[in-house]
């Protein structure tokens, strides 16, 4: 499967990036409690329903419901890979208060996912060859990758701004955020266009994951309660989570809107800005006046 990975700076910085080599788990980890817009549970536990949509006549259970709420017609079942519903996996999480320091994230990271014929296929679209993979922002600061079960960086091919990432049906994968700075994050991750804590279509205005100064964060699913996930599975499209809840047009994509926290954020690039400034920016000579 491949991942294809796309970084749209605001404010200041942005984030893209993809790291080498990860840790397999990250321990307990922390939601956020506060600093997201309208944080909209899908259910009375505020997690992803489990089991999917259930479909109540003979349709595909990837068939979509449109706004009048008949039943679509089902399209012809897409090539590549989406990412299922897996197993149960122990992943507690503890909560915490967090105060974001804009209502804009202070980036955002985009990876496309496909197989192997299917990433070299957009890598062909795109004009790109092989290579490996490995993304960081512009001062390094945090790095995002997509890792095996062993914590090995998903291969796959980069062009520009995007990486694609390859994967392998069947293979269960995780999401994994590294923190090289002394300030903490909240990252609003989603799969397919689905938020990973509550299964809805996802909105950076969430609450996410926090990842602690110099931590590693580690999502390994869709969250089911306070102390499990449903493992991250690549599978065919048609029986991904997506299709079967909400549709599969935003399959094959992961997305994170990392959030600063309010205050100060002591980056390298800050560091660097405070380390070359100059006392005296302008060493021109007196102007007579007009």
């Amino acid at each position: 499967m491949q991942i294809e990975a796309g970084v749209r700076r605001h404010s200041t910085t942005l984030l893209c990036l993809l790291l080498g080599a990860c840790a397999g788990s990250a321990g307990t980890q922390k939601l956020a409690t506060s600093g997201g817009g309208g944080y909209a549970p899908s259910s009375s536990s505020g997690y992803a329903p489990g089991g999917g949509y259930v479909a109540t006549s003979a349709e595909p259970s990837h068939a979509v419901i449109d706004r009048g709420g008949s039943i679509a017609e089902p399209a012809p079942d897409r090539p590549g890979l989406g990412t299922q519903w897996g197993e149960a996996v122990s992943a507690p999480i503890s909560f915490a208060p967090f105060v974001r320091g804009s209502g804009s994230p202070w980036a955002e990271v985009l990876l496309h996912y496909n197989d192997a014929q299917g990433a070299a296929a957009h890598a062909a679209y795109l004009g790109t060859a092989p290579q490996p993979l490995e993304i960081y922002t512009d001062d390094r600061s945090l790095s995002v990758a997509l890792v095996d079960e062993a914590g090995r960086t998903l291969p796959g091919y980069a062009a520009g701004s995007r990486s694609l990432i390859v994967g392998e049906d069947g293979a269960r994968y995780r999401i994994v955020v590294r923190n090289g700075t002394t300030a903490r994050f909240e990252v609003v991750a989603s799969v397919d266009g689905l938020d990973v804590i509550d299964g809805h279509q996802a909105d950076p205005n969430r609450r996410g994951y926090i990842v602690d100064p110099h931590g590693v964060l580690v999502i390994d699913g869709f969250r089911t309660s306070d102390d499990a996930v449903a493992a991250f599975r690549f599978g065919a499209v048609a029986d991904s989570y997506a299709a079967q809840t909400s549709g599969d047009r935003n399959v094959g994509v992961v997305g994170l809107a990392i959030f600063s926290e309010r205050g100060a954020v002591w980056t390298p690039a800050e560091l660097g800005r405070r380390d070359s400034a100059d006392p005296f920016p302008n060493r021109g000579y007196a102007m007579p006046p007009r």
